[in-house]
């Protein structure tokens, strides 16, 4: 696995998109219309990164908030304790392999967290075989913001698209998230 440092996230966002929105003719699951409806209104076009926010709240506190209402839903989760500078570097640290399926490196997934800590104040609260849940302290607060992030969710986790927010369109998820602090990611 390689470092964190060593990963530009707005490039590795840039390159997954292309990936995620390229239209495969023997792709079952999609056909091409729809996999361009999907990322509408970007289609194949990456939007580029969601505006920096400024955090309005410490980041500590719907972290906390978000981790009391994880606990309560999910009283078997078991605390880990993670030597590592922040949550994005203890993905890593701690060998994490929830999207697999995607990549490998762990640490690209760890340099998008890490960006997310610094523009949106999120923190890791809870990982699990294929899931991330982060707790975020500044989400997007309109529309526009929220189409971004989602595009940029996308790119980092296709599946929750894809397969988890219907009707399967950025907007729908676009209009889950804004003013949600907390995002939750699952790697089929």
């Amino acid at each position: 696995m390689s470092s964190p440092a060593s990963h530009d996230p707005a490039g590795l966002l840039a390159q997954w998109w292309v990936t995620y929105t390229a239209v495969d003719e023997d792709d079952d699951m999609l056909d091409t219309d729809r996999r361009l409806a999907v990322t509408a209104p970007f289609g194949q076009t990456w939007p580029g990164l969601a505006p920096r926010r400024d955090t309005a709240t410490s980041p500590g506190q719907p972290a906390s908030e978000f981790a009391q209402a994880f606990l309560a839903d999910r009283p078997r989760t078991r605390l880990g304790l993670v030597a590592a500078e922040s949550g994005a570097e203890a993905l890593t640290a701690a060998g994490w392999s929830g999207p697999c399926n995607y990549d490998n490196d762990t640490a690209k997934f760890s340099a998008v967290v890490r960006d997310w800590e610094h523009r949106f104040g999120a923190r890791v609260v809870a990982v699990g075989f294929s899931t991330l849940h982060l707790s975020v302290a500044t989400p997007p607060a309109n529309e526009h913001e929220a189409l971004l992030v989602a595009a940029e969710h996308f790119a980092f986790c296709p599946d929750n698209i894809w397969q988890g927010s219907r009707p399967y369109t950025l907007a729908a998820y676009a209009e889950r998230i804004t003013g949600a602090h907390h995002w939750d990611f699952w790697w089929d």
